[in-house]
């Protein structure tokens, strides 16, 4: 049996002799994995929404154009891709789960900050040789893994990565929704057709970012998947970040 963790810290925890497994190792806080697990339905219903509501208007420029560069201009989106049946069903079920989309990252971001966690998470300049290295490993240049601790430097840089992009999407989302009363992130963004051009281009950005995570995932570290349900690692890579 494998005790549930409340702790922030990866610690050790030593089998009998004898026993077959390796030992495990405290990984991923409650909240770091239902924050995770939440996160997966909320932004595939938003996605799902939000392609109802641009299927509205399949473009992006004022009527007339010129229009911004869009491989899925006046496409047809199929109905089983949409949420909400017609425009304003999906603006409703949009801005519905926008909210708790927002608690959750919310939520995750308070405790990276408060726990400290966001040392292991965040990439910085000294990331960068390391990074190096491990790009190398995956192109089959460097036969032995690099040493890592808790993530690998090119782990980080995408978390930090969909971080940022998280935040943008937040932001654009807010200039779409509100356009008169936030005039400034509109600006900000290149006006309002701007922001919905960066909102779109997010979601694939999100898809793109989901599709590698999960391949990595199994086909690189599948105990990672278990430890972020039970919160106890037992692969190969148990270093302390």
């Amino acid at each position: 049996m494998e005790p549930d963790d409340t702790g922030t810290q990866d610690q050790t925890l030593e089998l009998p002799v004898g026993e077959a497994r390796p030992a495990a190792v405290r990984r991923h806080h409650i909240i770091v994995r239902i924050t995770h697990w939440l996160t997966f339905p909320l932004i595939f219903l938003m996605i799902s929404s939000g392609l109802q509501i641009y299927r509205a208007y399949p473009r992006f420029g004022e009527r007339g154009g010129p229009y911004l560069p869009n491989a899925w201009q006046d496409a047809a989106i199929p109905a089983w891709a949409r949420l909400g049946g017609w425009l304003a069903g999906g603006l409703q079920w949009h801005f519905m789960l926008m909210w708790p989309l927002m608690a959750v990252g919310l939520l995750y971001l308070t405790y990276l900050l408060v726990s400290g966690e966001w040392r292991k998470l965040v990439f910085g300049p000294r990331d960068v040789p390391a990074a190096l290295e491990m790009m190398k490993y995956y192109l089959r240049i460097r036969r032995e893994h690099p040493p890592q601790g808790k993530h690998n430097a090119l782990q980080k840089g995408a978390y930090t990565f969909i971080i940022l992009l998280g935040t943008l999407s937040v932001l654009t989302g807010l200039a779409v929704w509100k356009p008169v009363q936030l005039s400034w992130i509109v600006f900000v963004f290149g006006g309002f057709q701007a922001a919905r051009y960066w909102h779109f281009l997010a979601v694939w950005l999100f898809v793109a970012f989901t599709a590698v995570h999960v391949t990595l995932v199994f086909a690189a570290d599948p105990a990672s998947l278990r430890a972020m349900v039970t919160g106890w690692y037992r692969g190969r890579f148990r270093g302390e970040a």
